[in-house]
């Protein structure tokens, strides 16, 4: 007896983008805060310009980045930022693995890192302006100060999660020190190295803006601080926006190379 086959017919899909739930939430949440800015600049419940309206903000912006002063001041704080992750980053990477490589190293040193890793940095200012001056030098030191800890602290815990047959494999190979770092320690613990570093570069701009805050004629830090002096919001808030973007540019960037966003994303 002859079977007949079924017929099968394609679904018909929406016409039309599908946001995510993920991403409409994110759209959602940044619409509701700009709507709820917007309201509470027309309320008038505050000291006049004291929260701008977004057109305001949006001016000064515009102004902003058409002004090449902008960029010079721009590229001092990139610099300090810049030098301050190499330094701190580099330097708790390497304490890091020596932590966690060594328990007595970990027993007798890593409570430092918890005791000193919490406590402002910016209280280390005043030294770091009589040892390296008042120009870049103290600015790239509170920013590589920063930068350390949080980078030590999970490089040290991402030595303690390699399996022990990779560091066995290595030795068997009789791999010197610097062939177990770059073959067999970097790449098993990138993740948390990478963590890090992402943590790392948040409190090092921190860091580096705080300093420039305090004593500098130059960098985003010195514009915000004026800005806030002259009482010209806009341009403050402006300013703020500016680090926020590039802060998410330089930690989505971090994550990229790490590809630790394509593992969330999978």
């Amino acid at each position: 007896m002859a079977e007949t086959g079924r017929l099968t017919f394609p679904v018909a899909r929406p016409l039309g983008l599908r946001l995510r739930p993920v991403t409409a939430l994110r759209i959602t949440i940044i619409v509701a805060v700009l709507v709820g800015w917007e309201a509470l600049a027309a309320s008038g419940l505050l000291y006049r310009d004291v929260v701008p309206s977004l057109l305001a903000i949006a001016k000064a912006l515009f102004q902003m980045l058409r002004d090449p002063a902008f960029y010079s001041h721009l590229g001092t704080t990139a610099y300090e930022i810049g030098i301050a992750m190499l330094i701190g980053g580099l330097s708790g990477l390497a304490v890091g693995i020596v932590l966690g490589g060594s328990r007595f190293m970990a027993r007798a040193y890593e409570a430092y890192l918890y005791y000193l890793g919490p406590c402002p940095k910016i209280i280390f200012f005043p030294i770091m302006i009589m040892w390296f001056g008042v120009g870049p030098g103290s600015k790239i030191a509170m920013g590589a100060i920063s930068c350390f800890f949080p980078v030590a602290l999970n490089a040290a815990g991402g030595m303690r999660q390699i399996d022990k047959v990779l560091i066995r494999v290595g030795k068997s190979f009789r791999a010197n020190t610097w062939q177990m770092v770059t073959k067999i320690y970097l790449p098993a613990m990138r993740h948390p190295v990478i963590n890090g570093v992402r943590l790392g570069l948040g409190v090092a701009l921190i860091g580096t803006l705080l300093a420039e805050t305090k004593l500098s004629n130059r960098g985003i830090g010195f514009l915000v601080i004026q800005a806030y002096s002259i009482f010209n919001m806009p341009q403050m808030y402006a300013l703020l926006i500016i680090l926020f973007v590039i802060a998410i540019g330089a930690n989505s960037l971090i994550g990229r190379i790490g590809g630790l966003d394509d593992i969330r994303r999978s």
